[in-house]
């Protein structure tokens, strides 16, 4: 059965009314939820990105049961691995277990800001993979030292460690993050519907772990004001990944897409309040062997009328069509 979960995407939404939405999307209920770890919007007209871990320690005690996650953190430049893994246990702890930490290369939109640079795309893994082993190194309890390629710890140990860690997931996009992720990795996290990179993540060793996927949509009863919307706070998607992860801020996203028009993003975001077509939508991502979808609601002014929208006629949807039991 696939599971289906909600969005917390902090480029679109203030501290406050994302733990909001998360508390609704508890009671419409999604089956987990992910959230977004950035340092800046892709675009402006988005306008927020709050730190996303007060965000995710504010949502651990404002809801019960819905799971959390970090869809992805970047643990190598802005944040230090070793303190990627303090946080990350300390979440776990005020969530009672609810939490994943999901990780990624990362986007120089985010990282640039500390200023040391933003490395190539194989350092950029080189980086990932050594941080992943130091998280796990901590986890795993004691002090821990280490002299590395890219990263020092000195007589480090995590004094707050719950009694089962954070699984790992790592985000990928090609064969050598398919690999990283299927050696160290406890979950796969992709945005792109491909069968391939599944299949390259079971190679790697990933056979039988979860898969999560995310799927923008943006509904409204109004099809041409949530494609309007779309276009609007969505058009920077239209990229792809190589182009994302490389651009250093909103302006120059504005600028790359300039030329994106509406019914270009509405070709690849579900819009307005048809359900066949979002589930369909998702379809791609079942088809493929993602387990979990994340589902992100496009503008921030407009979570709650989707998740009660969501909660009465989404969910049962897709439930109906991707579960098995159902049919």
């Amino acid at each position: 059965m696939v599971r289906f979960g909600y969005t917390m995407m902090t480029e679109q939404a203030g501290p406050r009314e994302l733990v909001e939405h998360v508390a609704a999307a508890e009671r419409a209920g999604f089956d987990f939820s992910v959230t977004s770890d950035h340092y800046s919007p892709w675009l402006a007209a988005q306008g927020h990105s709050p730190y996303a871990w007060s965000v995710l320690g504010a949502a651990a005690q404002a809801t019960t049961t819905i799971p959390l996650m970090t869809y992805v953190t970047c643990p190598t430049v802005r944040y230090h691995p070793a303190v990627v893994a303090q946080k990350a246990a300390t979440l776990q702890l005020l969530s009672e277990g609810r939490f994943r930490l999901g990780l990624g290369s990362g986007e120089n939109l985010n990282e640039h800001v500390v200023g040391p640079g933003w490395p190539a795309a194989h350092v950029r893994l080189a980086m990932l993979e050594e941080a992943v082993e130091i998280i796990r190194a901590l986890f795993a309890g004691g002090g821990v030292n280490h002299h590395g390629q890219y990263f020092d710890v000195e007589n480090a140990r995590l004094w707050d460690l719950p009694e089962r860690p954070p699984p790992i997931g790592v985000a990928v996009s090609g064969d050598r993050s398919c690999d990283l992720a299927g050696r160290l990795a406890d979950l796969v996290i992709a945005i792109d519907p491909e069968r391939e990179l599944l299949e390259a993540f079971d190679r790697a060793g990933g056979a039988g772990k979860p898969r999560v996927g995310q799927l923008a949509v943006c509904y409204d009863p109004d099809r041409d004001a949530a494609v309007a919307r779309a276009h609007e706070q969505f058009r920077w998607s239209a990229g792809g990944w190589r182009v994302n992860a490389e651009l250093p801020g909103p302006a120059a996203f504005e600028q790359a897409t300039r030329y994106v028009r509406p019914e270009d993003i509405a070709e690849s975001i579900p819009c307005g309040d048809g359900t066949d077509e979002f589930v369909e939508a998702v379809r791609p991502f079942a088809d493929a062997g993602f387990t979990e979808i994340a589902l992100v609601q496009v503008g921030g002014a407009h979570q709650r009328p989707f998740i009660d929208w969501a909660e009465g006629v989404l969910l049962p949807a897709l439930r109906a069509s991707f579960d098995p039991k159902a049919h």
